[in-house]
């Protein structure tokens, strides 16, 4: 029986979504927008933040030098300021209330950089969770095996009474290799609806 849902955060509870941050910031060319997706959220340095290694300061020191000039002031704002202002995924909030007010566990499981802590206040329904764990404090990240272990141990839960929610099939594998009921967000939570109650959640 699934007693607990846990969430992945950004595309499950937060927009993320690299060309729209791009644009955002007015960039238009092709070009420009291709080296800015490769060289900030296709680098080495992206990971090594969310693991918590290295912090977006360090990484955009790093980064500027591969980039022309008048594009660092871009990959300044993509490095520190992407989540601003934070985007929820519309209707989401709604669901995890829905979850919570049926007695589900409600936690977070993200890969992220040290800054969530600032943003994740600014995501509808954070409020509701019952506890998290982010990579960045533990320096492993999603699809590692460890870290669904230790949400497992920090909150006591059991892998088999949890459904694990994230957009991303490799973490939703890896939550599968530790037991867990893995369910995949295509960006329609009338479709998660539908797989979670597969599941047998009642929801």
């Amino acid at each position: 029986m699934i007693r607990n849902i846990l969430f992945d955060m950004g595309q499950v509870m937060m927009k993320f979504d690299e060309d729209f941050f791009i644009a955002r910031l007015g960039i238009t060319d092709p070009e420009d927008k291709k080296v800015l997706k490769e060289e900030v959220f296709n680098s080495v340095e992206w990971v090594r933040m969310d693991r918590g290694t290295l912090t977006d300061v360090e990484a955009y020191d790093i980064i500027k030098e591969r980039l022309p000039e008048r594009l660092r002031p871009a990959a300044e704002k993509l490095l520190l300021h992407w989540f601003e202002p934070v985007v929820s995924i519309e209707g989401m909030a709604e669901f995890v209330k829905e979850l919570k007010d049926k007695g589900y566990g409600i936690y977070l499981l993200s890969n992220a950089s040290h800054r969530q802590k600032e943003y994740w206040r600014n995501v509808a329904g954070n409020e509701l969770f019952d506890g998290s764990v982010v990579s960045c404090d533990y320096h492993i990240q999603k699809p590692q095996p460890e870290i669904y272990s230790i949400i497992l141990e920090k909150y006591g839960l059991k892998a088999d009474e949890c459904a694990f929610i994230d957009d991303f099939k490799l973490n939703c594998e890896g939550a599968y290799c530790c037991g867990m009921h893995p369910v995949i967000f295509r960006q329609d939570i009338s479709r998660l609806r539908e797989d979670l109650r597969t599941l047998g959640v009642d929801v």
